[in-house]
């Protein structure tokens, strides 16, 4: 029998709609001045154009110890989802049958409250899951070593900074037992050793206590070392479902969009006489497109001469934060463009940019004089991979191929 069953599972919200406090006194002072127009409200229902579904028809079956990923672009209804499943929001439509205790980390210290110390929390936290003070004061000490808060246990959370508030949460999440853990993003909060960490507790969880794990991320990496089955949610629908390996190809080719160059996206002295038209990312027009760093990064553009350009390079560019890292030309010295269409193409090697957010501009010059330049045009995602031999997670902007040698004298 499934732990977990969604059944046609959606959610709305009215659009525009804001969530406030409303007073007694306030309905009271409603129903004096305009008691006709208040009956409206409750009894009329908001047109479908009101309305925003973060969720519709979801379903799906989670089984007792299985690890299932949850991928989707931003804004696909990820969170949404955990959120129901975790009890914080009720959906609008459908039903869920969960059997077991459920563990969520959704945000940064959800379930704490600020003015209690991490000793607190922990004690809280315990008794809202259902546990007896002797079961906490088990695990107590087995969270305070994993968190490495011990020097801040008797401090007021408020005053951790986001790092330390994580790595409280995960502790206290993965430690006290749930039968189902929830897990959002968060983990993208802590450092690189502590997701490590926490990537290995919950392997041990789901492979060694049989726990249930419902995993949302962006790092595909971890999502293949841990899920055994996944779902892609796109526009709040379930758009596939099974092999982790699988979803992870729909989800990064479905991610892109077509995407046409304008010309107002280009200055310089070639604007009338060279027109890029489109630009592609590993065979991918788009503006947005997630690559994991084993894949070579393969850039180029189309466009169109309205006359000969004499010695001409197109130019790539690759930025991180508004920083160049490094511009790519299409020929190693500048060569005639002759009049009509054309492609160009630059490769960068595997493993060379570290996981991050990028952005590409295209450009060229020759040395005529004749020049142009593009603003951003396409951004694109090179993904973590936990897999990965511990160099490719050294220092610095970019993994550059190097070879070393020690000489002891």
């Amino acid at each position: 029998m499934p732990i977990i069953e969604v059944k046609n599972i959606s959610k709305s919200y009215k659009v525009g709609e804001r969530q406030t406090y409303v007073a007694l006194r306030d309905v009271l002072s409603r129903i004096v001045k305009s008691p006709v127009s208040l009956v409206k409200n409750i009894f009329s229902k908001p047109s479908e154009n009101d309305m925003f579904w973060a969720l519709k028809d979801v379903n799906f079956t989670v089984e007792k110890g299985e690890v299932l990923g949850v991928i989707g672009r931003n804004g696909a209804g990820k969170s949404t989802l955990l959120k129901i499943l975790s009890r914080i929001t009720p959906p609008t439509e459908g039903e869920i049958l969960i059997k077991g205790r459920v563990g969520s980390l959704l945000e940064v210290g959800t379930g704490f409250h600020p003015e209690l110390t991490g000793r607190e929390n922990i004690l809280l936290n315990g008794s809202m899951l259902g546990m007896s003070k002797q079961e906490i004061n088990k695990k107590f000490d087995d969270i305070v070593s994993f968190a490495g808060i011990g020097d801040f246990l008797d401090t007021p959370v408020k005053r951790y900074s986001s790092g330390m508030y994580v790595r409280l949460a995960f502790a206290v999440a993965a430690h006290l037992e749930p039968d189902i853990l929830v897990i959002d993003e968060v983990l993208a909060v802590g450092d690189i050793e502590f997701q490590k960490k926490c990537l290995g507790k919950m392997q041990e969880v789901t492979n060694k206590d049989g726990r249930t794990v419902l995993f949302v991320s962006h790092n595909m990496g971890a999502i293949k070392q841990l899920c055994t089955r996944t779902i892609l949610l796109d526009g709040g629908k379930v758009v596939f479902a099974g092999d982790t390996d699988t979803a992870i190809k729909e989800y990064i080719k479905n991610g892109s969009h077509q995407g046409k160059i304008s010309d107002k996206s280009f200055v310089g002295s070639l604007v009338s006489e060279l027109k890029f038209s489109e630009v592609f990312i590993n065979g991918f027009s788009n503006q947005e497109i997630n690559l994991p760093p084993s894949e070579e990064l393969i850039l180029s553009v189309k466009g169109y001469c309205n006359e000969d350009i004499p010695s001409f390079r197109v130019t790539f560019s690759v930025f991180k934060d508004d920083i160049r890292l490094f511009s790519l030309h299409d020929t190693q010295e500048a060569e005639l463009l002759p009049k009509g269409n054309f492609s160009s193409q630059v490769t960068v090697p595997a493993y060379f940019l570290r996981p991050g957010d990028y952005t590409l501009a295209i450009g060229g010059y020759g040395l005529s004089g004749k020049w142009i330049w593009g603003t951003y045009l396409v951004s694109f995602s090179i993904l973590e991979d936990w897999s990965i031999k511990n160099e490719y997670h050294n220092f610095g902007l970019v993994n550059l191929p190097h070879t070393g040698k020690r000489t002891i004298i």
